[in-house]
C-alpha cells in the first residue's frame, strides 16, 4: 500500500507536468500522511468550441476516500488506496473509476521493509528527481448538515521486481503520454484505461534507505529524507506510532 508520500516540487514544476493553469502557491511537503489535504489533478468541464476553459483543473482533497453513499464515515475503514485490480468492481470506488478519475503528483513515496520484528523506511523516487503522478480517485461526500467533502484515494498494483523485496505493493504511475486518457472519463471506461493500471518498470524509481524519523507525522522536515546505512546502523524499531498503520487494502476491500 501507500501510506505516505512527499511533494517537494515547487508549485511551478507540478503545474507544468499536469499542465494546470492558475495552480495556488504551496510549501514543500516531505510526510504526507493519511487524513491530510493532498493535491489532485482531474479533467476539467467539457469545452465549445475557441473556450478558454482549461484541460485540466487542480482540486485539494481529505486522503481517505468516502464513498458518496455512506452515511458515517466513521463506520468505515479509511480507504486511502484502491487495489487497482478490483477497484472498478468494489462499491466503494466503482463509481469513481468510471466518472472521477484523478492524478496524484508526487516526489516520491515511503514504504517499510519488514526485518524481523522492525522495520526500515525507505524513500522511493524517481531515478534522477523530478514529479511523478499516481494514478488517484475523487469522491465528494456530502455530511448530513449539506456541507461537501472532496475525498480521494491512490490506485496502487504489485510491486515491480525491484521494489517487491521492499512491500509487495506499489502506487500505480500514470505517465504523461497517457495523462489524457486516463482521465478522460467521459469517452474512456475503466476497461479501456486497464491497460495504464500496471507497475512501472524497474529502474524507475530507486529505494533510498532512510531514518524512522519519517516514521512520525510530527517530522515534515526535508532531513527525514536523509540517507542511512541500514547495515551500519542496523533497522530501526517499531514505534507503538508506527504500528497503528491506516488498514492494509486487503483488510478495507474485505468489508466492499
Amino acid at each position: 500500500m501507500c501510506g505516505r508520500f512527499t511533494l517537494a516540487a515547487t508549485p511551478e514544476e507540478v503545474a507544468a507536468f499536469l499542465a494546470l493553469f492558475d495552480l495556488e502557491d504551496f510549501p514543500p511537503r516531505y510526510n504526507i500522511a493519511p487524513t491530510q489535504p493532498i493535491l489532485m489533478a482531474t479533467a476539467g468541464p467539457p469545452r465549445e468550441p475557441g473556450s478558454n476553459l482549461p484541460d485540466r483543473v487542480a482540486l485539494l482533497v481529505r486522503w481517505g476516500l468516502i464513498p458518496s453513499w455512506c452515511k458515517d464515515p466513521r463506520k468505515l475503514p479509511l480507504l486511502i488506496n484502491a487495489r487497482s485490480e478490483t477497484a472498478a468492481e468494489k462499491n466503494a470506488f466503482r463509481a469513481a473509476m468510471r466518472h472521477r478519475r484523478a492524478l496524484v503528483p508526487a516526489t516520491g513515496f515511503y514504504e517499510w521493509k519488514r526485518q524481523g520484528a522492525k522495520k526500515q523506511p525507505y524513500l522511493i523516487r524517481p531515478k534522477g528527481g523530478g514529479v511523478v503522478a499516481f494514478a488517484g480517485l475523487t469522491e465528494t461526500w456530502s455530511e448530513p448538515g449539506g456541507s461537501e467533502i472532496d475525498t480521494g484515494a491512490i490506485l496502487t498494483t504489485a510491486a515491480n521486481d525491484q521494489i517487491a523485496h521492499i512491500h509487495d505493493r506499489m502506487p500505480v504511475v500514470i505517465r504523461p503520454e497517457d495523462f489524457a486518457r486516463w482521465l478522460d472519463c467521459r469517452t474512456q471506461e475503466p476497461r479501456d484505461v486497464a491497460d495504464l493500471l500496471r507497475p512501472v518498470e524497474p529502474g524507475f524509481f530507486e529505494a533510498i534507505p532512510i531514518s524512522d524519523k519519517v516514521n512520525k507525522v510530527a517530522n515534515m522536515g526535508p532531513e527525514i529524507q536523509e540517507p542511512v546505512d541500514p547495515a551500519a546502523s542496523g533497522p530501526p524499531p517499531v514505534s507503538p506510532a508506527a504500528k497503528r498503520e491506516p488498514r492494509g487494502e486487503e483488510d478495507q476491500l474485505k468489508l466492499f
